[in-house]
C-alpha cells in the first residue's frame, strides 16, 4: 500500500507539471498534499514498528507570524529557536531534546525519505528537502521526555516551496501544538488545516497567542465554535498566551504546567494501523477519481474496438463467406476433390481409410508452392485487408470525436496519435498474419476434401458417376494446373469440370451432406478469421495502445494493480499490510 501511495503521488506530480493548464491545479495540489501526508503517516507505523521504544514526537505548528518559534522556546526554556518579525522564517523542520533522548531516534532518517539531516546553522536557504535535530541542555518544566518541533508555517505564499517539510513533521508527532494568534486563528488554512489531521488522531493543544487584556473569552468561543465546523472530536484545550514585554516572550500559565504531559498518556501507538487505514479509507475516492476515470475511458475505447471487430467480421461474413461469386474456399476444397479423382494413378493410394489420413499428395505436389500460389490469387486476402483498413479508419473516427468532448479529452487524443502513428504497423502485421492463416488454412481445406472423398467411398454409385469425368481433358487439366499453380482459385467456379462435380454431388445422396460439410468450413474459416485476425493481430494489439500513453501525462495505472491494493484495503480489517 505505501509503495501504491507513492506511485499516486508521483503521477499526481508529473501530470499537474506537464498538464498545468489541463488540469485543476487546486484541487490536484490538494490531493498530492493528502498523499504526501498519508505517505508520512505510514512511515511514522514503520518506525514505531522497528523503534518500539521511540521517544515522544511533538510538533508545533501554525500559520505565519502565529509565534510558533516563540512558543518552541518558552516550552524549551531557551532561545534555541530562531525567532524574525518576518513571514517565512523558519523553513525547515527542526527538532529538539536532549542528548539521550535523540540518541534514541533511530531510523528517524528512513521516515524522513530524500530529507536530509544537517546541522540547524547549516541548513541553506535554497534548499528544502533537509531537517535539524538538536540537543537542549535546559530542563522544560513544561514538556514530557519529547522530541519538539519547530516547523515551517503552512499558509504563506512561499509555504508550497516547503510544504513537504511541514506536513513530514506533522505526520510524525504523536502530539500537534496548534499556534493562532488574534489575527490569524480565523483564517481558512487553520481550518483546513485542522480537518485534514482529525483521521491521525493525534491529541491537540491550541496556543491562542498574542492575546489582549479581555479579548480571551470570545476569541475562545469563536475557536470552539470553527473546531466544531471542521472537526467531530472533542473541542481541545486551549492555552491563552499574552505577551510579556520584559522577556519579549509569551507567559506559560502555571495553571496549564501539565497540561502535554497528561495529553501524552493519550498516546497509543497500538492503534497505528487502524488509524493509517482510516486515513486512507477518508482519501480514497477522490484519489482514484481520475484513475477511474482513465479506467473508465479504457473500458470504452474497449467497447469501440470490439464494435469494430464484430462488424469487420458481419462484413467478412456478407461479402465472402456467404457471397454467391466471392466465396472460394469451398470450391477448393472440391478442386481437391477432383485432384483425387483425376490424378492418374491416384486413386490406388487411397482404398482406405488409413491411407486417405496421410494424404499422399502432400508427397506427389509441392505442397508449399502450391499453397502460396492460392494466397497469391486470393480474393479472401484482398478482401480482409480492405476490411482491416476500414475497420482503423472507423475507430480512428470516432477517436476524433471523442477527442473533441468534455471528458477525457487528452486521453481519447493521444490514443487517437497513437493509433496514426502505429496505423501502417498494424495493417503490415495483419497482411501478414492473414497470409499466414491463409496458407495454415489449407490443412483445413484439404481435411475437408478428404471428408468428401471418405463418404463417396461408402456411395459407389456416385463416385463412379465423378470417376467418370476423368475422362474429359478439361478436368484433368484442372488438377494438374492447380497443384502447378496454372491457375487461380476463382477461376475454379466457371470451369466445366467443376460445374460437373458441382452439379453432381449437389443433385446425388450426397447433396445434404455436402451442405453441411460447406457449412463447417465456413464456421471453421469464420472462428479461424476471428481469433488469429481479428482479435489477435488486431484487436490486441488496439486494446492496449492506452497502456503506451505517457505517465507522465496519464495516471496509466492497471486496473489489476489497483485490484490488488483495494483488496488489502477492504480485506485487513486490523489495518493494512504494508508492502
Amino acid at each position: 500500500m505505501l509503495e501504491f501511495i507513492q506511485l499516486l503521488n508521483h503521477r499526481y506530480q508529473a501530470i499537474l507539471s506537464q498538464r498545468g493548464h489541463d488540469v485543476d491545479k487546486i484541487i490536484y495540489q490538494q490531493r498530492i498534499d493528502q498523499l504526501i501526508l498519508t505517505e508520512a503517516f505510514m512511515r511514522k507505523g514503520r518506525f514505531i514498528k522497528a523503534n518500539k521504544r521511540q521517544p515522544l514526537q511533538v510538533s508545533v505548528i501554525g500559520p505565519t507570524q502565529a509565534g510558533k518559534s516563540s512558543i518552541v522556546n518558552v516550552l524549551l526554556d531557551s532561545n534555541l529557536a530562531n525567532v524574525s518579525p518576518l513571514a517565512g522564517h523558519t523553513i525547515h523542520p527542526q527538532g529538539y531534546a536532549k542528548q539521550d533522548i535523540l540518541a534514541a531516534c533511530e531510523g528517524l532518517q528512513h521516515y524522513f525519505g530524500r530529507f536530509q539531516q544537517m546541522q540547524q546553522h547549516q541548513m541553506p536557504r535554497d534548499r528544502h528537502d533537509c531537517y535539524s535535530l538538536s540537543h537542549v541542555d535546559s530542563k522544560s518544566g513544561f514538556l514530557p521526555e519529547c522530541v519538539l518541533w519547530d516547523t515551517p508555517d503552512f499558509d504563506s505564499i512561499d509555504s508550497a516551496t516547503y510544504k513537504e517539510g511541514v506536513i513530514r513533521a506533522i505526520a510524525l508527532a504523536d502530539i500537534i501544538i496548534l499556534v493562532v494568534s488574534k489575527e490569524k486563528y480565523a483564517d481558512q488554512s487553520v481550518w483546513d488545516m485542522m480537518a485534514a489531521l482529525e483521521a491521525l488522531h493525534q491529541p491537540t493543544l491550541i496556543c491562542l497567542n498574542k492575546l489582549s487584556e479581555g479579548s480571551e473569552a470570545l476569541l475562545l468561543n469563536s475557536l470552539k465554535e470553527k473546531w466544531q465546523l471542521v472537526r467531530s472530536d472533542s473541542f481541545p484545550e486551549v492555552v491563552p498566551l499574552y505577551y510579556q514585554k520584559n522577556i519579549g516572550l509569551p507567559l506559560w500559565p502555571n495553571s496549564h504546567r501539565d497540561l502535554l504531559k497528561k495529553l501524552s498518556s493519550q498516546v497509543d501507538h497500538k492503534k497505528q494501523v487502524r488509524y493509517e487505514q482510516e486515513l486512507v479509507q477518508k482519501y480514497w475516492p477522490e484519489w482514484l477519481e481520475p484513475v477511474v476515470s482513465e479506467h473508465n475511458a479504457a473500458i470504452e475505447w474497449q467497447k469501440l474496438v470490439d464494435q469494430g471487430i464484430k462488424q469487420a467480421l458481419e462484413s467478412y461474413q456478407r461479402d465472402y463467406l456467404n457471397h454467391p461469386h466471392h466465396y472460394e474456399t469451398f470450391q477448393h476444397a472440391l478442386a481437391e476433390l477432383l485432384a483425387l479423382l483425376e490424378i492418374p494413378g491416384l486413386a490406388g493410394f487411397l482404398t482406405g481409410a488409413r491411407k486417405v489420413l496421410t494424404w499422399p499428395i502432400r508427397k506427389m505436389m509441392k505442397l508449399g508452392q502450391k499453397r502460396l500460389h492460392i494466397a497469391d490469387s486470393s480474393q479472401e486476402l484482398v478482401l480482409l485487408n480492405q476490411i482491416a483498413e476500414h475497420t482503423l479508419i472507423q475507430l480512428m473516427d470516432h477517436l476524433m470525436d471523442k477527442a473533441e468532448e468534455e471528458h477525457q479529452r487528452l486521453w481519447w487524443k493521444e490514443v487517437g496519435s497513437l493509433l496514426r502513428r502505429q496505423r501502417q504497423d498494424l495493417l503490415q502485421n495483419f497482411t501478414q498474419a492473414a497470409l499466414n492463416y491463409h496458407l495454415a488454412f489449407q490443412q483445413d481445406v484439404e481435411k475437408t476434401a478428404q471428408r468428401l472423398y471418405h463418404k463417396l467411398q461408402e456411395q459407389p454409385l456416385v463416385l463412379n458417376s465423378l470417376r467418370a469425368t476423368r475422362v474429359t481433358a478439361d478436368a484433368t487439366a484442372i488438377a494438374l494446373t492447380l497443384h502447378m499453380g496454372g491457375i487461380g482459385i476463382h477461376d475454379l467456379v466457371f470451369a466445366p469440370a467443376m460445374l460437373t462435380i458441382t452439379t453432381l454431388l449437389t443433385e446425388s445422396a450426397m447433396g445434404s451432406y455436402m451442405h453441411k460439410v460447406e457449412n463447417d468450413l465456413k464456421q471453421q474459416q469464420l472462428q479461424a478469421v476471428k481469433q488469429r485476425l481479428f482479435i489477435e493481430s488486431m484487436g490486441n494489439v488496439l486494446a492496449l495502445l492506452p497502456e503506451q500513453l505517457s505517465s507522465l501525462t496519464h495516471f496509466n495505472i492497471t486496473d489489476a494493480q489497483l485490484k490488488t491494493v483495494e483488496h488489502q484495503l477492504t480485506e485487513k480489517r486490523h489495518g493494512l499490510r504494508l508492502l
